[in-house]
């Protein structure tokens, strides 16, 4: 008797995952979650010693380009250059950002087009280029990383919060206008992650830091592989009717007390 062999709905087997920002911190957790479900995994990234070592610690499913988002008019030739090396995207997440840390009156409105470049018009000209191959394929998942500072008013993160809340608003209405086109769209909104970038953004303030654990039901920050587990399960068929939805992952800080 031959047993019949039953593909995980978790599976990413046969998919091209483009992960923007995708050398350090959470793209990279992302990144090695989604090889682990079967995924070719592409990260770009600005700075290439990272992204080359990265791609050694992902192994032989992974490649790198080396990419500025912010460099508006090229998205479409990243795009074929990916498609030409191993296959279309049929997985985008956008993941690449820059944090502020400013009081609201010292905020300028360069800090602004500074986060609006990077987090809201490179996330939409890479959906632009990504999108047309997605609906040839008839599938694909984008994915967005939003904020807690989306959910919470927080001090001396105002332009930050102000895109992080936009991002929401994208989400909501890309997954409403592509979806009948088979493309899902949705959002992970991280809580308070172990990462340089987190790091830096607490140097030298523990009563910040100090607040963010008390108010944390779960009482310490998260790793990136746990922001990675849900990224692949939001871009893999175990989710095929989630659609439009900002996922909190932050051990409980949006709700808790």
């Amino acid at each position: 008797m031959v047993e019949s062999v039953v593909k995980s709905p978790y599976s990413l087997e046969g998919e091209v995952a483009l992960i923007t920002g995708g050398g350090t911190g959470l793209g990279l957790g992302m990144a090695r979650c989604m090889v682990c479900q079967g995924a070719h995994v592409v990260i770009v990234g600005r700075r290439e010693e990272q992204l080359k070592n990265a791609c050694e610690g992902l192994g032989r499913t992974s490649s790198y380009f080396v990419h500025d988002v912010t460099d508006l008019d090229s998205a479409d030739h990243l795009i074929a250059r990916i498609s030409e090396k191993g296959g279309p995207p049929t997985i985008l997440v956008n993941n690449a950002g820059q944090h502020l840390k400013k009081n609201a009156v010292e905020t300028t409105h360069q800090d602004f087009h500074a986060l609006i470049d990077t987090h809201l018009l490179a996330s939409h000209e890479l959906v632009r280029a990504c999108v047309p191959t997605m609906i040839s394929a008839g599938h694909g998942s984008i994915l967005f990383v939003s904020s807690m500072t989306a959910y919470m008013g927080m001090p001396r993160v105002i332009a930050y919060s102000a895109v992080k809340s936009a991002v929401t608003g994208m989400v909501r209405g890309l997954a409403a206008e592509l979806s009948l086109k088979g493309i899902r769209v949705n959002a992970i909104a991280p809580g308070w992650i172990e990462t340089a970038a987190l790091r830096s953004a607490l140097d030298n303030d523990p009563e910040r830091t100090s607040k963010i654990l008390s108010r944390t039901p779960m009482g310490r920050f998260g790793t990136p592989e746990e922001i990675g587990h849900v990224a692949a399960f939001l871009c893999s068929p175990g989710a095929s009717f989630v659609n439009g939805a900002v996922l909190p992952v932050d051990g409980g800080a949006h709700m808790g007390f």
